[in-house]
């Protein structure tokens, strides 16, 4: 190619840097409590431990022996 036709060849734009970002609208507060209610929706819940088993199961004998007595 020539130099006449490097001069004459239309150049391609530079490359525009990317647009700065604005800040968001959405306060830290708000972003951190919508992911913590998205962490609590989608995790499953845990077994019961041992001991609230057992306060349980210990809740539903005295309500019987409550109603046997009574």
């Amino acid at each position: 190619m020539s130099a006449t036709e490097r001069e004459t060849r239309p150049q391609s734009p530079a490359p525009q840097p990317p647009a700065p970002r604005s800040p968001s609208s959405v306060s830290m507060s708000v972003l951190l409590a919508s992911c913590a209610a998205a962490s609590a929706v989608s995790t499953p819940p845990r077994e019961p431990s041992a001991v609230a088993t057992a306060e349980a199961a210990a809740a539903a004998r005295e309500l019987e022996r409550q109603r046997d007595a009574a």
